[in-house]
This record gives C-alpha cells, sequence and structure tokens, in this order.
C-alpha cells in the first residue's frame, strides 16, 4: 500500500503524499540523503550483461523496498523529480496494488499507461496483447516509470520496456525475486534530525527548539515513520498550545496492541491518538472513509457515506486533510493513504455494526447513481423528460451545463470505474451495482466518443455479465454478452465476437427473450460474412428474418432482406440476392422509408450488372434515382448518377454518361459549398451502402 510522504510542500508529492499546505515550518522532502546517493549511483552501475559483454536489453529497474508507512513512495517521487529532465518523454506513473490488497490486473496497468503515452489500445485486449503494444510504444522513447506498491516480481518483468533507454522506478515491500540486477534500496524510519525537522513543518520550530528532549524522544515513539510523523504533526497543528512533551506523554502511555507486528505499532499507536482527538462527525467520517472507492472521496462520497449535507462533509474532509489523515488531490478530492486504510477498516469493523456498514456503503451506491444521471441527463435537449426530471433534483446533485458534467465525469471517472467493481464484487447490493453500471455506461456515452469510451465500456458490461452468472438473470447475461460482442467485433477480434453471440443466443433462449434471441443471430451471421463464410451467414441472417417475420417487425425485416442480398451477391448467387434486394426495396417503401427504398433498389441494380443484365440495371438504378431525389438525399443520388454513367458506358452510350457524371460533379459541389465533407467521384461511387 502506497506511502505517505516526508515531503510538505503543497505542490510536491505525487502517490499518496500528504499535502499540508500552509502549515508553518519549513517546507520540501526531509532526508534520505544516502538511499538518494544509492539510487543515483545504481543507474550508471554497470549490469550483469554488461559485464558479459552484451548490451543491455531493456530498462534498468531501481527497487525501493519498504513497508507502508515508511516513506518509500516519497523517496520515490523525490528520486523521479529530479531524474526527470533527463528523460525528453516524461514520467509515466501507476499504482500496481489496489488500496484493499489486491493486484491491479495487468492490462488495467498497461492500458493506463498507454493511454498516458497518447497511444490507443483496442477495447477486451487482454494483458499479453497489452503489455507488449506498451513495449513496442516504449521501444523508441526515452521514459521514466514509476511502478508504485508492486506486489511481486511478475507485475514489474510484464510492464518492463525492452529499451535500456527508459528506467523503471519500482516500489514494493520488500525483494522483487525474479527480475535479474535488480539491488533494493531498503528504507525504514528517518533519522532523528530529518523526523524533527517534518516534525517543524507542522508545529512551527518554537516547540521544537524549546524542548528538544522531547522531540527527539517523539520522533523514538514514532519509530521515525513518516506517516506516524504526519500523524503527530498534525495533532499539534490542531492544538497549538500543547507541547510536544504533552504528545510523547500520551503517545507512551496509549497500550501496545501485542498481536500487531512490531514495526506497525507506532502507526497504529499515533493513528489511535490523532483519531480519538478528532471531533465526532470528522471521527465517523473518517472511518467510513475506509469504504470509498480505491481510498477516493470527495465531499459528494463523504455526505452520502456519513449521511450528512455536502458543505458539512467538505468541512470535514479539510479538517482529516489538516489532521494529516487524508491527502488533497486536486478538484476537490481526497486519497485515504494507503498504509491508514487497514487501521481504518479495523476501526470501521470496531465501532460500527455490519447494518450501519452496509446503508452507508448502499447510500453512497445510491447517490454515485443520481449523480451519473444528473451527469448524462443534462446533455439531453432543454424540455426533454430527462430535463424535467434533472430539474426536480436537489442542487447539490445538478451540473451547471454539459461542459461541468464532462469535467465531473472525466476527473472522478478512476473512483467511478472502482465503485462499479466494488458494488459487483460486493454481492449484497447487486440491484444496485446494476443501476451504477447502466448509469455509468450511459454518462460515457453521452460524454465520449464510443471508440474512446470502449474500453471503459467493455469492462463495465463485463462486470453485468458477472452480476448476471451469478443471479441466474439471462435476460440481462445476454444483453451484456451482445454488447461485448459488439466491442470485439469493432476491435476486429470477430472469432471471439462469434463465441459471445452465439452465448448470447443460448442466454436469450434461456431468458425466453425474443429481441436477443434473433438479435444473436442476426450478429452471428454478421461475424460468418465478415470470416468469408457466406453460406453460414445467409443461413443465420434467415434465421433471424424468420425471428422477424413471426413477430412483424418489419424495420428488422427489411435490414436482414438487405443483408441476405449482400452476403447471396457474394456467394454469386445472383437471382436469391436480387429477390433479397428487391424484399428489402418493398418494406422500405411500406414503411415511408425513401431512402432506404433507393438505396435497396441501388443494390438490385448493382447485382443485375453482376448478373449481365445491364438495361435491368438502367432501369432499376433510374428508379432509385427518383426515389433519391424525392427525399433530396444529395450524397445517394449523386453516387447513384455515378452508377448510371457506369452502365451507360457499358451499353454504348457515352455521351448519356458524360451528361449524368457532370450532374454528380455538380451536386457534389453544391455540397461541398453547404459545408459538406469533400469526396472524391471514386469515394462516392464505391461507398457502401446502408443495408
Amino acid at each position: 500500500m502506497t506511502d505517505q510522504a516526508v515531503d510538505i510542500d503543497g505542490g510536491g508529492t505525487g502517490g499518496d503524499a500528504v499535502r499540508p499546505g500552509t502549515r508553518p515550518g519549513r517546507r520540501g522532502f526531509h532526508g534520505r540523503v544516502r538511499e538518494l546517493k544509492e539510487l543515483r549511483a545504481d543507474i550508471a552501475r554497470a549490469g550483469l550483461d554488461t559485464l558479459a559483454g552484451r548490451p543491455s536489453p531493456r530498462a534498468r529497474v531501481l527497487l525501493i523496498a519498504g513497508r507502508p508507512g515508511s516513506g518509500r513512495t516519497a523517496l520515490a517521487e523525490e528520486l523521479v523529480r529530479d531524474l526527470a529532465r533527463g528523460y525528453r518523454d516524461g514520467v509515466l506513473r501507476a499504482r500496481l496494488t489496489e488500496p484493499g490488497g489486491d493486484p491491479v490486473p495487468t492490462e488495467r496497468t498497461a492500458r493506463d499507461l498507454l493511454a498516458a503515452l497518447g497511444e490507443s489500445a483496442p477495447a477486451g485486449a487482454g494483458a499479453e496483447e497489452l503489455s507488449g503494444r506498451l513495449r513496442t510504444a516504449c521501444a523508441e522513447r526515452r521514459a521514466l516509470l514509476l511502478l508504485d506498491d508492486a506486489d511481486d516480481a511478475e507485475q514489474v518483468a510484464s510492464l518492463l520496456p525492452d529499451n535500456p533507454a527508459c528506467l523503471v522506478v519500482a516500489v514494493a515491500r520488500g525483494p522483487l525475486t525474479g527480475i535479474p540486477d535488480v539491488r533494493p534500496c531498503t528504507v525504514g524510519g528517518l533519522d532523528a534530525k530529518s523526523a524533527i525537522d517534518l516534525l517543524e513543518g507542522y508545529a512551527g520550530s518554537v516547540r521544537i527548539t524549546v524542548d528538544p528532549q522531547a522531540a527527539e524522544t517523539l520522533t523514538e515513539l514514532c519509530g521515525g515513520q513518516p506517516a506516524a510523523l504526519v500523524l503527530a504533526g498534525g495533532w499539534l497543528a490542531a492544538r497549538p498550545m500543547s507541547s510536544v512533551a504533552d504528545l510523547a506523554k500520551r503517545l507512551r502511555a496509549l497500550p501496545e496492541d501485542p498481536e500487531r507486528p512490531v514495526a506497525d505499532r507506532p502507526l497504529a499507536r499515533a493513528f489511535t491518538l490523532a483519531s480519538e482527538v478528532l471531533p465526532a462527525a470528522a471521527g465517523r467520517t473518517l472511518r467510513l472513509l475506509a469504504l470509498a472507492p480505491v481510498g477516493l472521496a470527495d465531499a459528494q462520497t463523504a455526505s452520502a457515506l456519513a449521511g450528512c449535507s455536502v458543505s458539512a462533509a467538505a468541512a470535514n474532509l479539510e479538517k482529516l486533510a489538516a489532521a494529516g489523515f487524508l491527502a488533497a488531490e486536486g478538484e476537490g478530492q481526497y486519497r485515504v493513504p494507503g498504509c491508514l486504510l487497514p487501521l481504518l477498516a479495523e476501526r470501521l469493523e470496531h465501532d460500527h455494526k455490519p447494518a450501519e456498514v452496509q446503508l452507508a456503503r448502499a447510500r453512497m451506491l445510491e447517490r454515485t447513481v443520481r449523480l451519473l444521471q444528473s451527469c448524462r441527463a443534462v446533455t439531453e435537449p432543454e424540455g426533454s423528460p430527462a430535463r424535467r426530471r434533472l430539474a426536480g433534483l436537489p442542487r447539490a446533485l445538478r451540473f451547471d451545463g454539459p461542459e461541468a458534467a464532462g469535467h465531473w465525469l472525466a476527473t472522478r471517472q478512476t473512483a467511478l470505474l472502482a465503485s462499479a467493481r466494488v458494488a459487483v464484487a460486493d454481492g449484497d447490493l447487486d440491484t444496485l451495482a446494476r443501476r451504477l453500471v447502466a448509469a455509468l455506461v450511459r454518462a460515457l456515452a453521452a460524454h465520449r466518443e464510443a471508440e474512446e469510451a470502449a474500453p471503459e465500456l467493455y469492462g463495465l458490461h463485463q462486470l453485468v455479465l458477472g452480476v448476471a452468472e451469478r443471479r441466474g438473470l439471462h435476460r440481462e447475461r445476454a444483453a451484456a454478452l451482445l454488447n461485448l460482442g459488439d466491442l470485439d467485433a469493432r476491435t476486429g477480434r470477430t472469432r471471439e465476437a462469434l463465441a459471445r453471440y452465439r452465448a448470447a443466443l443460448d442466454a436469450g433462449r434461456e431468458g425466453n427473450d425474443p429481441y436477443a434471441v434473433s438479435r444473436a443471430m442476426e450478429s452471428v451471421g454478421g461475424s460468418h460474412q465478415e470470416l468469408g463464410d457466406w453460406a453460414r451467414a445467409a443461413d443465420w441472417y434467415g434465421r433471424a428474418l424468420a425471428q422477424r417475420l413471426a413477430r412483424d417487425e418489419r424495420a428488422d425485416q427489411a435490414r436482414l432482406y438487405g443483408r441476405l442480398g449482400a452476403v447471396h451477391s457474394y456467394e454469386g448467387r445472383y437471382g436469391e440476392a436480387l429477390r433479397n434486394w428487391r424484399a428489402a426495396a418493398a418494406g422500405y417503401r411500406r414503411l415511408g422509408d425513401l431512402s432506404g427504398h433507393a438505396r435497396a433498389l441501388s443494390e438490385a441494380a448493382r447485382v443485375q450488372e453482376y448478373a449481365g443484365r445491364p438495361q435491368e440495371s438502367l432501369r432499376t438504378c433510374e428508379e432509385a434515382v427518383e426515389c433519391a431525389r424525392a427525399v433530396k438525399d444529395v450524397r445517394l443520388l449523386a453516387a447513384l448518377q455515378l452508377r448510371l454513367a457506369d452502365t451507360l458506358d457499358r451499353l454504348g452510350d457515352p455521351a448519356a454518361a458524360r451528361l449524368h457524371r457532370a450532374a454528380a460533379d455538380r451536386l457534389l459541389e453544391t455540397e461541398d459549398r453547404k459545408g459538406g465533407t469533400p469526396r472524391s467521384a471514386y469515394e462516392i461511387r464505391s461507398a457502401p451502402t446502408k443495408d
């Protein structure tokens, strides 16, 4: 778990650093001179490959090892700040362990690092593919990677660039056995002078100077651990009339827990003392922050957890940050330092009944759902039902506009995605979990392009699938599988998509869901079409069509007739293709969709041309032109004019062909002057038509 930092500069540290803001005393990073010197020297040290006469095949790894609360993250950040100037492609940061202690999946870490590099990664890609893409992305770069709180060597090795121009700074509890040529820099307590300097940053120099012996005693009682010293300093900062000796006396009087490891006792005692003197409301908020996803919370989260107003929650968060319990993350967010989370969880279990804890978790999830609904609704047109419902929400749950809502969604995305994962993993709040995931999917779709949001949507649909399988919800399982299959298909993983669609078909049948069944059949057909298996594609489209015919779903019938016409054309079965395209045209005409009617006729004309029937193709194409002219579809009309010209050329009438090409050019020029996107005649002629 990541640590509190020794750095007390309000803008200095990363990770879980404490930023006390405007407290008195000296600011900046304290101590660790020997460790920094060793780490810098280790960069230039010849590795085993170099000693053997071979160039190093990969990035050097610097390892900082220490217990949570030792300041290991702050040391890593200080080193990275010092070295960053030498790495033109910047610094990449990733936490490899969740606040609860679970390792972060490699695919999530690799995807986040790729995003930081501006590299795209397909939704649903696995750890191996994404790690490979990351190595490729780093192959020509000179970047510095900070991998915080590594759980084991495998996590680091999978992210290691095959490029000696890069450098990796890893933070872990102990040695990473399995990565060769890595010497750990072990971090223990601060030396006495540095520890006292840290306390001065909170309490000011006067109280330290008047009783230096008490200050030394206090640092010893804290074991020199920065996390414990920060809590002690926060206690002193909040009580300007108390002396350092008072604090040392109180700490010494606290009983030690014999079941707790000796190295963890100083932090536990400092936490106990600092938390016991908090105001009741702030103390309750602090304990409930153990439930905050990935340790991140803002005023809305704290308000829901504690059951208080948003303004009261914001005030409590400020008090807790001033006391050293939280680190300010910017944008109104705070992070619970990882080393404190186990202590918070213990106190929560001891002081609160399970039912009360579950109620707080439910309030937090419900608040998140309502904020996400508001975030999406603000993008709807004025006067829409969603906007009318939005107007009835409390002011604290509304956004000033789409831009403010989108900014909130972007800055809270990490916590929101973690909320969804935690809610699903909980298992006791599945109804809320499903509502949360659905609201998050809709909010992402409203504020981001589908391609951009695809990786997050893929993960969310996987969560829905997990809940549906756990609860035996066949319809929701079918919907999740269909959504995942669509995302697989968009990223070119056609065989994976096919497997998803077949599973969705089974789930739809189990759930007696006709829509899911016919949708899955059509998607199975589409996958076979993408794989070039025309016969199977036609078979599955035919099955889907039978379902749509039985339910009299006319728009879907017309589309499926078109898809059948397309695959029969690819097979060279022009008679079947023509019959299906004419059925599609008739279906669109009955629906009053003249544009769809024109496109279907256009495809029928193409089939007639392939079949060697140019006169029929000419008549069908002229009919399509009239339809397109009626609906004023300029692009389609231009494409049909070009097709007419090609047909007339084949019939030996070049003069008429030139007239139609000139008409197409005039149409395109007119459209371009109106602001349309210019397209060449070839693009118009070869553009695929919609079914």
